[in-house]
């Protein structure tokens, strides 16, 4: 009689790898290849073992491997990357073997010293999602070492993972090119004041008021930001720490910022309740508090007295009276307002949903208040979010109304930053590069430290054929909100190969997670220009295979918004020089 199997369950970090591009290599030489992988194996099995792990299998290019603890997976992750850059840098471009990197921290079912179960495959779907080189982890795994590893994460959003039932978080670890983990601390700081602002904490009872605060705090971080002598991180990064308990030293120092401004709000009928603290990051200490009960009227109040005392008391005690603006228009009507603070909030969530319950409300907002100018700028915005998505039926009509939408907000208020840089992208798409340069210069002026205005500033500068300007400003947009989004880099790499710094551009596009097919056709040009034919036509193969039936007249050029002939000969006659079809 057989002895039974003895099955175990316990709690693992599990780590799944497997090699980009495989079945490339192998088709290119297949000895080669095998010999490099066992190779790389080897160097990975000692890099395991060195944090406390173990590996469980290795099929095929594949390889999997437990640890008792995330914080020894993902700085096993991190060593093996790095130990296979090292590898990598001694092989020519097209021999190099790079491993993509997943980890989850899960239930595991042990037997005769294999693992099973949803631990493992959710580290396995995760593991797609890293680029090549590159570790994606689970939300499971940021929460445990968040706080406890020098690491910045990009959050890639929710995904529904193959044959999971849940919907997973997945967050990408930040490395350079070499595999070393980017050191947010290293950038380096801007000669400004620079300053944080966490969203403010709702105290208002319930989760329904979270709205108010988060757009309170959202109208207070606008307002610093229009001062040209301050550097002011940006909305997105800033709501990364939103109901989180920050460790103010330790943020600050990986955003590089010397001031956080932290806050609550407590809203109770017609009354609110606003306190608000400036902190000295590099010693902890509150520079300045104060608290604010007033009506709820007084609300745009608060936001000046706020800015005005922030600004007054750093380094300089700059004036507010020495603003170069004219103060943006508040609403007559505070349930306007309110209608589009929370539209603001869903309208950043980015989903269909969300899109068109944000619409019925600003909707709402300009109903009540016909003449509030930011709700129909913002009403603009969310109509060219629908747009820019699909989420409509007739793309003409949603176009034309959002332009209207632009008009009726530029006549009511010329002081919302919003209206011009807007007005700035819609200029660009119709070449019509005068009118998007004066929008674009007032959206700036009038907040220069928006990051989608600063990144906009470099795009207009590539088109403009100044790619070696735009490369700084798309740098600086970065630098604002280091949690930007990936189309930055894609923004950074046209500007790279304007200034025919083709090498630079593919170091910057490798940072996408999941390219397209244009993506794919800039890598192709980008690789022509270098005379690298080979990785060329492996991006023409990714090309065609996500777009069927690719021109570059059809696909490509209507997309391509260069004043300077010049210019644009230089991009096209790269993706001819690729091999992609006319």
């Amino acid at each position: 009689m057989s002895e039974h199997v003895r099955v175990q369950r316990r709690l693992a970090a599990i780590l799944s790898a497997d090699v980009a591009g495989y079945s490339r290599l192998m088709g290119d030489d297949d000895v080669a290849t095998i010999r490099t992988l066992s190779e790389y194996r080897a160097a990975i099995s000692e890099v395991v073992a060195a944090h406390h792990g173990r590996i469980v299998d290795m099929p095929g290019d594949n390889l999997l491997a437990e640890f008792g603890s995330a914080i020894d997976a993902v700085e096993g992750a991190l060593a093996m990357q790095r130990e296979l850059a090292s590898r990598n840098a001694q092989l020519s471009e097209e021999r190099r073997m790079a491993f993509r990197v997943g980890v989850n921290l899960g239930d595991i079912v042990t037997e005769d010293n294999r693992i099973y179960g949803d631990g493992v495959n959710i580290a396995a779907r995760v593991e797609s999602l890293a680029p090549a080189g590159g570790i994606c982890v689970s939300g499971k795994v940021y929460e445990e070492v968040c706080r406890k590893l020098e690491l910045v994460f990009e959050d890639l959003g929710e995904h529904e993972l193959k044959n999971i039932a849940a919907r997973v978080r997945v967050y990408r670890v930040c490395t350079d090119g070499d595999g070393t983990a980017t050191n947010p601390a290293s950038a380096p700081s801007s000669t400004k004041p620079s300053i944080l602002v966490l969203p403010f904490a709702n105290l208002s009872g319930g989760p329904e008021q979270a709205y108010f605060a988060d757009g309170l705090t959202e109208d207070i971080l606008t307002e610093l930001s229009r001062f040209r002598e301050l550097f002011v991180i940006s909305r997105n990064t800033s709501f990364k720490f939103k109901g989180q308990g920050v460790d103010v030293r330790k943020v600050a120092r990986e955003l590089g910022v010397q001031y956080v401004v932290e806050g609550s709000v407590r809203k109770a009928g017609n009354r609110v309740r606003v306190t608000v603290q400036l902190i000295d990051a590099e010693s902890d200490h509150h520079v300045w508090a104060e608290r604010y009960d007033r009506d709820l009227e007084d609300i745009f109040a608060i936001q000046d007295e706020v800015t005005s005392a922030i600004v007054a008391t750093l380094p300089g005690r700059m004036e507010a009276a020495a603003r170069s603006r004219t103060a943006r228009k508040p609403p007559a009507n505070m349930v306007s307002y309110e209608c589009l603070l929370e539209a603001k909030v869903l309208h950043h969530r980015s989903s269909r949903d969300d899109n068109q319950r944000a619409l019925s409300l600003v909707r709402r907002a300009i109903e009540i208040d016909p003449q509030y100018a930011h709700a129909h700028a913002w009403h603009a915005c969310i109509l060219g979010q629908q747009w820019t998505y699909g989420w409509c039926a007739d793309r003409a009509a949603i176009e034309s109304e959002f332009e209207r939408e632009l008009q009726v907000a530029l006549g009511l208020d010329e002081n919302d930053s919003d209206v011009h840089r807007i007005l700035a992208a819609v200029s660009v798409v119709r070449n019509d590069f005068d009118k998007a340069v004066y929008h674009q210069q007032r959206a700036l002026a009038l907040n220069p430290n928006d990051d989608l205005i600063v990144v906009q500033q470099g795009e207009i500068l590539t088109w403009l054929g100044q790619g070696e300007e735009g490369i700084e400003w798309i740098r600086k947009a970065m630098r604002l909100n280091p949690y930007h989004p990936e189309r930055f880099w894609f923004h950074l790499a046209r500007a790279q190969f304007v200034a025919k710094g083709y090498a630079e551009a593919v170091e910057s596009l490798r940072h996408i997670t999941a390219p397209d097919g244009l993506h794919h056709a800039l890598f192709a040009a980008c690789h022509a220009q270098m005379g690298d034919g080979t990785q060329a036509n492996a991006h023409v193969a990714e090309v065609i295979k996500r777009i069927p039936g690719f021109a570059i007249g059809r696909h490509c050029l209507p997309m391509l918004h260069y004043r300077l002939e010049t210019d644009l000969s230089h991009h096209l006659e790269a993706l001819r020089k690729a091999g992609l079809p006319e």
